[in-house]
């Protein structure tokens, strides 16, 4: 019988292949086809403080605007007691997943004001979330600002939170940091419970028709992989806290070489995006049969097996393979030019 047991975040899961925040887990049903499709855990998608704001806006402007406008009715809309601003369908889909659902379900959140990101973690922990990702998407484009200033106001944000709330802590980074396991270290000490390596910036172009910036929603490719491959095996068995790694995951190939780099749960949106969400099913098997194949009996067997405590040093382990990769390419172009 093989195990695909996993834990993460403190979080007992069936399996380690989690649907990450997507347009798929923006809705009660949509969860729950992952769940059918035998997903570990879902992540939420993602509460954006923004997108609140401007509900939060639109709301005050349709109420108000016939407010005094008759003497005997100072408004013609009555109080809501529980609306909660432009977060309240949000949180009532959570609370309802959380509470339906046999599978954790994990919140995110993106904010980007200090009342923002705690007020909405209070929130979304008081919905019943299993557990909270905070999605820390900034680009620094103030040229005073440094390396350090950004780091500095990430380890804020999170500490605050920390202290607000009691549910497992997850991070989920960009991998543009100048020293990322060292800050990762820092997470640690605040408090974090779990990395999730790594977020994607979106992909600006420029459209030579119309001499104008043009931004499409491009899901990752399995060339994507090779970043978070790097760095989970880097990290595993270094750090204490949970590893979730993504992106590049199309199949149950890519879900098992980020096992091997140590991953405790792999993520994934894009390949559910693309194949839809019967897809969890092809990869939580691919990885059973991987496993069965290759005569293991669970996937504690194979978790960390290929990571870089493996290697002495392991920096130039890297440098000397880039150098080896690097001289083996050109002589072969060479050989290939001279036949």
């Amino acid at each position: 019988m093989i195990s695909l047991a996993s834990r993460y975040l403190g979080l007992e899961l069936k399996n380690p292949i989690v649907a990450s925040a997507s347009p798929l887990t923006a809705t009660f049903d949509g969860m729950r086809r992952l769940e059918d499709a035998q997903a570990g855990a879902v992540v939420m998608a993602s509460l954006y403080e923004e997108q609140i704001r401007a509900n939060d806006a639109a709301y005050a402007t349709l109420t108000e605007m016939t407010a005094g406008s008759h003497p005997e009715a100072a408004t013609y809309f009555p109080e809501l007691p529980g609306y909660r601003h432009g977060a309240s369908g949000h949180l009532e889909t959570l609370a309802r997943a959380s509470r339906s659902l046999q599978i954790p379900v994990i919140a995110s959140l993106n904010g980007f004001s200090d009342e923002g990101w705690l007020d909405y973690a209070i929130e979304l922990e008081q919905a019943g979330a299993a557990a909270l990702e905070l999605n820390l998407y900034h680009l620094p484009t103030d040229l005073t600002v440094s390396g350090r200033d950004v780091e500095q106001r990430y380890l804020d944000i999170v500490r605050r939170v920390r202290a607000k709330v009691s549910i497992p802590l997850a991070v989920k980074l960009l991998p543009f940091f100048s020293a990322l396991g060292n800050f990762v270290e820092q997470l640690q000490s605040s408090g974090v419970d779990g990395v999730v390596l790594f977020n994607r910036y979106i992909r600006p172009d420029f459209d030579l028709d119309t001499l104008s910036m043009k931004i499409e929603a491009l899901l990752s490719r399995t060339t994507d992989i090779y970043l978070p491959i790097t760095w989970t095996a880097l990290l595993s068995r270094r750090v204490k806290l949970s590893l979730a790694a993504g992106t590049g995951v199309d199949s149950y190939i890519e879900i098992v070489k980020l096992l091997l780099a140590g991953a405790n749960v792999v993520t994934t949106a894009s390949s559910l995006l693309r194949h839809g969400p019967q897809h969890m099913t092809a990869l939580v098997e691919g990885v059973r049969g991987w496993l069965e194949q290759n005569a293991f009996a669970s996937v504690d067997e194979v978790r960390g097996r290929l990571d870089a405590t493996h290697l002495g040093q392991a920096d130039m382990f890297l440098r000397s393979e880039h150098l080896h990769t690097m001289t083996d390419y050109v002589a072969q172009r060479f050989a290939a030019t001279a036949h």
